[in-house]
């Protein structure tokens, strides 16, 4: 398996494509726009040097990686002779649904059908094909590139033979994978997004400011970064997300996403992505937000 199709340029997106490409994998990425396609190529190109800088992968290295990287902005093309097609695009049930579709009918018929889904169930989407059993999780962590995580999700119908293969092309790209099974958030946000839920409802209650609650998990519970700052880095509209996934999939109130939360990406504050969220990222540097404003 070499001819692989990434759907979405992002920030997930081109961090896959950049992965599968440097381990010698033939990758088409795909998006809507040509614009959004530069930028990803452009982002890949920039880790790449930084890969190059300390060493970590020479020049010839780098230059290999990009050629083996086409962009496309039409999906049917773009998947045409795929072996592997990895949806990377917004975390949204209904694009992902509408793009499954998409690859299901103009993706070759032995082709499997991934998702980089980080809470989304794999059998819902895999329901929208017509190839349930070739349907599965990989669940890429960020940044790509440096992460060794894949959460591979197995859904209802998902074949052995899909997910060992999967496994295998997870460690060709010298990746730890992790097959976990398929219940809203798998592992790593079931267990994540609640925590980052409740520091924000600790903020939200007054118990304690951003930099104390961010300086309390990184000292005393050895967390490399802060709940709050993660989840600037993550976006809080992604947060947001898939709390609603946890507390619609569970019915459970501890899952419910807090005030502050909503309150926030109603007004665009998302963090890293809209340069404001717990921090302010504006000038491309962490800056603490004036408290006022999480009482609102």
């Amino acid at each position: 398996m070499k001819q692989i199709a990434v759907i979405g340029a992002g920030t997930m997106g081109n961090g896959i494509a950049h992965v599968f490409a440097q381990f010698g994998y033939d990758v088409n990425l795909i998006d809507i726009a040509q614009a959004s396609l530069d930028r990803g190529i452009a982002t890949i190109t920039k880790n790449l040097d930084r890969q190059v800088a300390k060493e970590r992968i020479t020049a010839d290295d780098k230059d290999s990686t990009l050629s083996r990287i086409s962009t496309f902005t039409d999906l049917a093309s773009g998947v045409k002779d795929r072996e592997l097609v990895v949806e990377a695009a917004t975390e949204n049930v209904d694009l992902k649904l509408n793009i499954f579709k998409q690859m299901d009918e103009h993706a070759p018929e032995g082709c499997i059908l991934s998702t980089n889904t980080s809470s989304i169930s794999i059998t819902k989407i895999a329901a929208a094909t017509s190839r349930p059993d070739k349907v599965i999780g990989m669940h890429f962590m960020n940044p790509v590139p440096v992460m060794k995580l894949v959460e591979i999700i197995r859904g209802y119908a998902t074949s052995d033979e899909v997910t060992n293969t999967i496994m295998e092309v997870s460690k060709s790209l010298k990746k730890v994978p992790v097959e976990v099974n398929d219940y809203p958030g798998f592992v790593a946000n079931r267990i994540l997004m609640p925590m980052i839920n409740e520091a924000i409802i600790t903020l939200h209650e007054g118990v304690a400011g951003v930099e104390e609650i961010d300086t309390v998990m990184k000292l005393g519970m050895a967390h490399p970064m802060g709940p709050l700052q993660l989840a600037d880095f993550i976006g809080l509209d992604v947060c947001l997300s898939i709390m609603n996934v946890l507390h619609d999939g569970f019915g459970n109130g501890k899952y419910a996403p807090c005030p502050l939360l909503v309150n926030m990406v109603t007004a665009g504050k998302l963090g890293i992505k809209s340069g404001e969220g717990f921090y302010s990222w504006s000038h491309g540097t962490k800056d603490l937000v004036v408290a006022d404003n999480f009482k609102k």
